[in-house]
């Protein structure tokens, strides 16, 4: 489809990937290996983004203000920002099938929507997954910039209708009030950044704020939760890092399922290692 997204080739510390009719060439860490297309293939690229030097578009004015593309039935508005960030990260596809699919299984089972927290929650594709398969979603992030960027991805998906609470505030605080107010939710997804900082300045360092996170969010899960969805783009925590912390917070109350977040594009395309996953779901 040419308004969907596509892997195209990566190497040599770069990725270049297809957003619709646009495509781009950004850094990527993670690409040692050579890259497969010819250089002539790279040099079409409509934009590059490079941090050498500062962060920095080249051919920036090429680019549309403002696109749309669809990755798995879901539309995004897309945008070139600052930092290389486009307003998706493609690598969660999979995980956003597996929301859809895990909220459908329990209002099924339940007779009931599911109720869905998702924190550190960026442009919304979580929130968009969940929304579609019924849940009721708090959709929180820090940045009124990006909840107002999610809400327009709503739109474009006509589920502006759909029961999900939009929420500019710093995640902590946020949770420590729902706590006080006794609420519970059934499925909480976070996508925590390495280093951020809140609504009113507050910092958070994955590192040592995470395993607080977590302690918090378990006690606002019923006794018997749906699962909670941990996935991040820090380099140091792996798939197994984050299997440790759920299972130390969570533990035997359900089964885990972790690995690496992926980019893909056809069979012949290598893919490329997009950050760490991990899945808690009650029995």
């Amino acid at each position: 489809m040419n308004d969907s997204y596509e892997l195209l080739d990566s190497g040599a510390f770069q990725k270049l990937e297809r957003f619709g009719k646009v495509v781009l060439s950004r850094p990527c860490a993670q690409a040692v290996w050579r890259q497969t297309l010819p250089t002539l293939d790279w040099q079409r690229a409509t934009a590059s983004f490079f941090r050498d030097g500062g962060n920095q578009w080249r051919g920036r004015d090429r680019l549309p203000e403002t696109w749309n593309i669809e990755v798995d039935g879901t539309r995004f508005l897309l945008s070139s920002t600052d930092f290389g960030h486009l307003g998706i990260f493609p690598e969660q596809r999979d995980q956003w099938q597996r929301i859809r699919e895990v909220c459908q299984t329990f209002a099924k089972k339940h007779g009931r929507p599911a109720r869905v927290l998702n924190l550190f929650a960026y442009s919304g594709g979580s929130t968009l997954a969940a929304a579609r398969a019924g849940a009721e979603v708090c959709h929180v992030d820090a940045s009124k910039g990006m909840v107002d960027w999610a809400r327009k991805n709503a739109s474009l998906n006509q589920l502006d209708d759909k029961p999900v609470r939009w929420i500019v505030d710093d995640v902590t605080k946020f949770l420590e009030r729902e706590l006080r107010r006794e609420k519970t939710y059934d499925l909480v997804i976070l996508d925590p950044p390495s280093y951020g900082r809140g609504a009113k300045g507050e910092i958070f360092k994955i590192e040592t704020d995470l395993p607080k996170l977590l302690t918090l969010i378990g006690k606002l899960m019923p006794s018997d939760p749906l699962g909670v969805l941990l996935s991040c783009h820090t380099p140091e925590l792996t798939p197994i890092s984050l299997h440790h912390l759920l299972w130390q917070q969570l533990g035997s109350r359900g089964r885990l399922d972790h690995g690496e977040m992926q980019l893909r594009g056809t069979s012949q395309v290598l893919p490329v290692p997009s950050g760490s996953f991990c899945w808690w779901l009650g029995e």
